[in-house]
């Protein structure tokens, strides 16, 4: 098993954006997740990333790497989203390793902190993740936010 940058593998782009997709769209949103993959890893901050676990050529898992999860936390980034384990493949730690891969990249990256939001109860607390308040969303409802330390010294995206 290894865990890739999407972007740096074409041929398996459109088995990723359909994962994605599939996980957390719906039918009118494709090429929302689609454009966003297409554009991931061009910006100066190396921000939207999107990673897959990979075994046999097949996708068993993946996280994403973004600016933003629509919510109203704007002054917050790189939030760790998209967190997905193929359930074949579940019990065996992967999560955790994506967890650890994602927070690897985001050092990589300069960032000392890596946000998430969830509504789910002990997974992350599990892994170091500190509940560290709450964010709204477009509906008006709140969501638990937790953020991880990096471990990154200093550099170009220091601020968060």
């Amino acid at each position: 098993m290894k865990i890739i940058a999407v972007h740096e593998h074409p041929h398996l782009f459109e088995s990723a954006v359909q994962l994605f997709w599939e996980q957390w769209g719906n039918e009118k949103n494709f090429r929302f997740y689609q454009d966003c993959m297409i554009h991931s890893g061009k910006t100066e901050d190396g921000i939207p990333r999107f990673y897959a676990a990979i075994q046999d050529e097949q996708v068993i898992g993946t996280y994403a790497l973004i600016r933003n999860d629509l919510n109203s936390r704007q002054d917050l980034h790189p939030w760790l989203a998209c967190l997905y384990v193929d359930p074949g493949s579940r019990g065996k730690k992967l999560g955790a390793r994506l967890l650890d891969h994602a927070i690897e990249e985001a050092a990589k990256l300069g960032f000392k902190k890596l946000h998430l939001q969830t509504d789910l109860q002990g997974y992350y607390e599990k892994y170091g993740w500190t509940h560290s308040g709450e964010v709204y969303g477009a509906s008006g409802d709140f969501i638990k936010l937790y953020e991880k330390d990096t471990g990154a010294s200093s550099g170009r995206n220091d601020k968060n």
